[in-house]
């Protein structure tokens, strides 16, 4: 039988084996076409639309790579694309916002390939979404082969810029985007959720250390190690007028440029060869520098693991007179390759004593935080395994994956109608190997209250008759809630394995739930409630309940005319899923239809009384696996 949780009971058994995350390596050097990298669309329709629509905010720049623009291997230098980069993405902000704008932090970048002589770089940035004072750039690099008209992708990234003040010391207020193509509606939507990742970067390394789960660094210092100090790199360069722009600010680009140039000496020193730039941290802008001033550059090696290493880099400005200004910091990782093309090992670093450990330990930290980002944030949906293993230290990538992987399905342009009656529609679609539902209608309750009812998961036992029990198991932060629910099983286990039952006995299903609930960001944003499975340690599957798995579940609640809300409900599952639901899709029962009834029935009856926000999700500790057990009536 269809319910809203269908796809929650029947993806665990269907899909029980989790797909492995990818092989924990970097991108060949051989280029690929880059038609093959992107995500074949359905509707040929959307396509063109977006081909034909333009952009009033992006630029465009194309770039022939000449020998001056190249290190000793006649390839691109990785200074030299951060500053079109930047220069790119500049001017794309100005356009939007009407006045001088200068950068303020750039996200991890990630080079897949190099760049030859010869070949032509090709930028494209546009603004993604516009804040208050703020707004995000996405620039996209691929490059192109003349000779044989072959192209791919280097890098993404994504960028904050910041208006000017005005010359009466006034903020400049900038007007929203208003997103026109699948694409753009899918990067505004998501772009919120980045800025939440953004506001806490510092704050996860702090959490991460502070757990004592990093190792210390005498433990990791061998007798052959080579001492950080002797990767010790100080520079200095003068701001002159081609490194600034038009506002006698010293380019962001220019200053990257500068910091690559010292970091790549640094790991030379490790290495005793010539590293590869492989990726750039997360990194922020502390203050302005301009045209007079003598920029200090430090950098040093901070940790080698097996075959990649990462450099610390300090910028600082200063005049012939007055203290030295922090610029930026910023953190590279860098790989040796072969002749193949393969990563060498590396040496191991002996760190300084004091502050040279605490680098070497908080390298470990930006470590695993790197492969959290690239494994839970960047890889497609179809390459994740259903539960990620719960960890206090991942739970920002986690709660970002939650939401945006279910606002990229709502996002979708390739839902087909299946059934409808008396407003409520059932629509699916199919991609690849993946099918989706949508359900919906709308409901004469306000959008906040439908929310605060929706979103305490504990509250679906009253009109969901397939949630037997919901429990909150942890109150993770006032976004974020975990929760063990049971449901009956539609997987009834074959005679003889784990999961088989008594015959006449009812065979049970569990989840563990990750709920992320988000508010509007902005005016015409929905109320999103996001469900995804994880895994925890203290709770793990046991007999007689078969353990089920979400992959991508949840609601948005979209305000309508005359109060009133316009209530979604989606499920991502594999087609396997497709029997389960065959006659609800063929308009041959309605079960789906009185479910959604029951939960619109239990809106409005509630809407008078919401729960109040200081009383949901009430704060309780992880519980052993015994008292789970004991506390739970299966």
């Amino acid at each position: 039988m269809f319910s809203l949780c269908v796809g929650e009971i029947t993806a665990a058994r269907l899909m029980q084996t989790a797909r492995a995350f990818p092989n924990n390596r970097m991108t060949s050097m051989e280029p690929h076409d880059f038609e093959e990298e992107e995500e074949e669309e359905d509707d040929d329709e959307i396509l063109r639309q977006e081909k034909e629509s333009l952009n009033p905010t992006e630029v465009r720049m194309s770039q022939i790579v000449m020998p001056c623009h190249c290190n000793h291997r006649q390839e691109l230098s990785v200074g030299q694309l951060l500053k079109w980069m930047d220069s790119t993405a500049c001017l794309s902000a100005e356009r939007h916002a009407g006045s001088p704008c200068v950068t303020a932090s750039m996200d991890d970048i990630h080079f897949e390939h190099t760049i030859s002589v010869g070949q032509v770089v090709n930028i494209q940035a546009k603004v993604n979404r516009a804040f208050n004072t703020s707004m995000e750039v996405g620039i996209q690099v691929s490059c192109e082969d003349l000779f044989y008209d072959r192209h791919w992708r280097i890098c993404h990234a994504f960028a904050t810029f910041v208006t000017q003040r005005t010359n009466t010391g006034q903020k400049v207020t900038l007007r929203p985007i208003v997103p026109q193509t699948h694409k753009e509606k899918v990067e505004y939507s998501i772009a919120a959720e980045r800025r939440r990742v953004r506001m806490v970067h510092d704050d996860i390394i702090k959490d991460l250390l502070s757990s004592g789960s990093i190792q210390q660094a005498d433990s990791l210092s061998g007798y052959n190690a080579v001492p950080a100090e002797k990767t010790k790199v100080e520079s200095v360069e003068l701001v002159l007028p081609p490194h600034a722009n038009h506002q006698v600010n010293t380019f962001g680009g220019q200053i990257m440029a500068w910091m690559v140039n010292v970091a790549t000496i640094a790991a030379s020193r490790l290495c005793q060869a010539h590293p590869t730039l492989r990726t750039i941290d997360m990194f922020t802008f502390r203050g302005p520098s301009m045209v007079g001033d003598r920029l200090l550059l430090r950098a040093i090696v901070n940790n080698a693991f097996k075959s990649s290493l990462e450099v610390g880099v300090r910028a600082e400005a200063y005049q012939e007179e007055g203290p030295n200004r922090h610029i930026n910091s910023a953190f590279m990782t860098f790989e040796v390759l072969d002749k193949s093309g393969k990563p060498c090992n590396l040496p191991r670093i002996r760190p300084e004593p004091v502050e040279g450990e605490r680098r070497f330990q908080e390298a470990i930290a930006r470590k695993k935080i790197r492969l959290d980002r690239k494994y839970i944030i960047s890889c497609k949906q179809s390459e994740a395994p259903l539960s990620v293993p719960w960890d206090p230290r991942n739970q920002v990538y986690l709660s970002y994956n939650n939401v945006s992987a279910l606002k990229m399905l709502a996002a979708k342009k390739s839902w087909r109608l299946s059934t409808e009656k008396d407003q409520v529609c059932l629509y699916t679609l199919e991609q690849k190997s993946m099918l989706s539902i949508r359900v919906e209608k709308v409901v004469d309750v306000p959008a906040p209250t439908a929310f605060a009812l929706l979103a305490e998961l504990s509250n679906r036992t009253h009109w969901d008759i397939h949630y037997k029990e919901c429990e909150l198991i942890q109150r993770v932060d006032d976004d974020d809630f975990i929760y063990r629910v049971v449901t009956p099983s539609v997987y009834q286990g074959k005679v003889g394995s784990p999961t088989s039952s008594p015959q006449g006995e009812e065979i049970l299903q569990d989840f563990i739930l990750l709920a992320s609930v988000r508010k509007p960001c902005s005016p015409g944003d929905p109320y999103v409630i996001a469900l995804r499975s994880v895994s925890l340690p203290t709770h793990p599957p046991f007999d007689k309940c078969n353990r089920g798995e979400v992959l991508c579940a949840g609601f948005t609640i979209l305000e309508t005319e005359n109060n009133k809300s316009l209530i979604s409900y989606y499920n991502q599952a594999s087609p396997e899923v497709l029997p389960y639901i065959s006659n609800d899709v063929a308009g041959l029962s309605s079960s789906f239809y009185h479910t959604f009834c029951a939960c619109s029935k239990y809106l409005i009856q509630n809407k008078l009384h919401p729960p109040a926000e200081a009383d949901q999700h009430q704060t309780l500790e992880t519980p052993s696996p015994t008292k789970t057990l004991h506390s739970t009536q299966l």
